[in-house]
């Protein structure tokens, strides 16, 4: 993958877990996903953030290190909910959180043929 798109997807990766980390803890309500339901915003916040990482580290294939550092993100989130007083921590969230993540995972042999992200697999596949 060319250099500068690396660089894109880990500025876009770390202006995400700012904005999720923001509206995971602020108690004023964002009315632009305020209409979405809360499971469907986690599960699809936490497939953005699994491209985004994959993208991020493409010499890296999406394996362990890669999913336990957002299903840990996810968790401290909840955590950080505990503290936060407006806020309601839940399980259901982090599971939603798992089905994101799980869902990027199912959807790699699809997105392999669409031109834009065919660049990130072969550069791995290339090199084993």
């Amino acid at each position: 993958m060319p250099r500068p798109f690396t660089l894109l997807c880990r500025f876009l990766l770390v202006a995400s877990v700012a904005a999720i980390t923001f509206l995971a803890l602020t108690s004023a309500p964002v009315r632009m996903v305020g209409d979405v339901n809360d499971k469907v915003q986690h599960a699809a916040a936490f497939y953005a953030l699994t491209l985004l990482l994959d993208f991020s580290f493409p010499d890296r294939p999406l394996g362990a290190a890669k999913l336990s550092g957002l299903l840990a993100y996810g968790v401290l989130l909840e955590v950080w909910q505990m503290l936060a007083p407006p806020r309601d921590p839940s399980l259901w969230d982090v599971v939603a959180d798992l089905i994101g993540i799980a869902l990027y995972a199912w959807s790699q042999p699809v997105l392999r043929y669409l031109p834009i992200m065919k660049g990130r697999w072969e550069s791995v596949s290339s090199e084993q």
